[in-house]
């Protein structure tokens, strides 16, 4: 077996703050401090060249919610701390905020999904980038991905 077919759904995605499919602490939302979680990478193939980060509500009564972009993230990152300042390219959430945007539905339970994404290449995206703009340039250049999904309610 080569090392790329080794390294096929090995990469990690996890939070200290949270399992996946738990209830998201109040604290990361906007009824409470509305601090970005913090969040740990493991396992991140070999070949990767960057890292890319969505997390997005497809449970939105106006369709899929996006609370936050981020890439070109060094493959050799293991993960974001509680509330950190990000220094890496950000696009703009459905909040118009280049930052993170805590869960807030207006009604019902949400998911919400953390998908990490291994990229074989940089992306030539300018900050305030569209989730639909970060994922076309993404396309042919994902190696791996690995998803957290948690909910919420009001």
């Amino acid at each position: 077996m080569d090392e790329k077919q080794k390294e096929i759904g090995n990469m990690k995605l996890s939070s200290s703050a949270f399992g996946n499919k738990e209830v998201v602490p109040v604290e990361y939302t906007c009824d409470g401090d509305d601090v970005s979680p913090p969040l740990t990478f493991a396992d991140v193939p070999n070949n990767a060249k960057s890292l890319a980060f969505i997390v997005d509500d497809p449970d939105a009564p106006m369709g899929t919610w996006v609370h936050w972009l981020v890439w070109n993230v060094p493959p050799n990152v293991t993960g974001f701390s509680k509330g950190e300042n990000i220094i890496f390219l950000q696009g703009k959430n459905d909040f118009g905020k280049l930052e993170y945007g805590g869960p807030c539905p207006p009604s019902g339970t949400h998911r919400y999904y953390f998908k990490l994404y291994a990229l074989d290449t940089m992306l030539d995206l300018q900050p305030g980038t569209s989730k639909k703009q970060l994922e076309k340039a993404m396309t042919g250049h994902i190696i791996e991905e690995a998803k957290l999904m948690r909910t919420y309610s009001r």
